[in-house]
Protein backbone atom coordinates (compact mmCIF):
# COMPACT_ATOMS: atom_id res chain seq x y z
CA UNK A 1 0.00 0.00 0.00
CA UNK A 2 1.51 3.37 -1.22
CA UNK A 3 0.39 6.90 -0.09
CA UNK A 4 0.49 9.01 -2.80
CA UNK A 5 0.51 12.98 -2.27
CA UNK A 6 -1.21 15.29 -4.99
CA UNK A 7 -0.78 18.67 -4.42
CA UNK A 8 -2.19 22.03 -6.79
CA UNK A 9 -2.19 25.60 -7.15
CA UNK A 10 -4.34 27.75 -9.77
CA UNK A 11 -1.95 30.23 -11.02
CA UNK A 12 2.04 30.54 -11.06
CA UNK A 13 2.11 32.84 -8.64
CA UNK A 14 0.54 30.54 -5.93
CA UNK A 15 3.42 28.73 -3.89
CA UNK A 16 3.23 24.79 -3.26
CA UNK A 17 5.33 24.45 -0.23
CA UNK A 18 2.23 24.56 2.82
CA UNK A 19 0.95 21.43 0.51
CA UNK A 20 3.89 19.51 0.04
CA UNK A 21 4.78 20.04 3.27
CA UNK A 22 1.64 18.78 5.03
CA UNK A 23 1.77 15.61 2.72
CA UNK A 24 5.09 14.62 3.52
CA UNK A 25 4.07 15.37 6.93
CA UNK A 26 1.36 12.82 6.39
CA UNK A 27 3.80 9.93 5.18
CA UNK A 28 3.74 10.16 1.29
CA UNK A 29 6.17 8.08 -0.29
CA UNK A 30 5.22 9.71 -4.06
CA UNK A 31 3.84 13.25 -4.20
CA UNK A 32 3.14 14.77 -7.74
CA UNK A 33 2.28 18.64 -8.04
CA UNK A 34 1.07 21.04 -10.56
CA UNK A 35 0.24 24.43 -11.13
CA UNK A 36 -2.86 24.69 -12.89
CA UNK A 37 -6.23 25.65 -13.14
CA UNK A 38 -8.94 23.18 -11.45
CA UNK A 39 -11.36 24.09 -13.76
CA UNK A 40 -10.93 20.72 -15.81
CA UNK A 41 -9.38 18.52 -15.58
CA UNK A 42 -7.12 18.61 -19.28
CA UNK A 43 -3.87 19.76 -18.95
CA UNK A 44 -3.66 18.15 -15.59
CA UNK A 45 -0.52 15.79 -15.96
CA UNK A 46 0.22 15.00 -12.77
CA UNK A 47 -3.33 13.87 -11.34
CA UNK A 48 -3.75 12.07 -14.64
CA UNK A 49 -0.11 10.06 -14.02
CA UNK A 50 -1.19 9.44 -10.64
CA UNK A 51 -4.57 7.82 -11.37
CA UNK A 52 -3.02 5.83 -13.60
CA UNK A 53 -0.51 5.08 -11.30
CA UNK A 54 -2.73 3.83 -8.22
CA UNK A 55 -3.36 0.10 -6.81
CA UNK A 56 -6.05 -1.17 -4.80
CA UNK A 57 -5.03 -0.74 -1.58
CA UNK A 58 -2.89 2.76 -2.07
CA UNK A 59 -4.00 6.24 -0.84
CA UNK A 60 -4.29 9.42 -2.82
CA UNK A 61 -3.45 11.94 -0.41
CA UNK A 62 -4.73 15.85 -1.14
CA UNK A 63 -4.46 18.94 1.52
CA UNK A 64 -7.71 19.65 0.85
CA UNK A 65 -10.67 18.27 -1.70
CA UNK A 66 -10.76 21.43 -3.50
CA UNK A 67 -7.08 20.85 -4.49
CA UNK A 68 -8.77 17.55 -6.87
CA UNK A 69 -11.05 19.74 -8.99
CA UNK A 70 -13.41 23.27 -8.22
CA UNK A 71 -16.64 21.53 -8.42
CA UNK A 72 -17.64 18.98 -6.03
CA UNK A 73 -19.09 16.14 -8.84
CA UNK A 74 -15.57 16.49 -11.02
CA UNK A 75 -13.66 16.04 -7.84
CA UNK A 76 -15.76 12.79 -7.34
CA UNK A 77 -15.30 12.12 -11.24
CA UNK A 78 -11.24 12.91 -10.46
CA UNK A 79 -11.54 10.22 -7.48
CA UNK A 80 -13.47 7.31 -9.84
CA UNK A 81 -11.33 7.60 -12.27
CA UNK A 82 -13.41 8.32 -15.12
Amino acid sequence: MARIGYARVSTLDQDLDVQLSKLKAEGCGVIRAEKVSGASREGRAELATIIEFLRPGDELVVTRLDRLGRVQNRSCAAIAGS
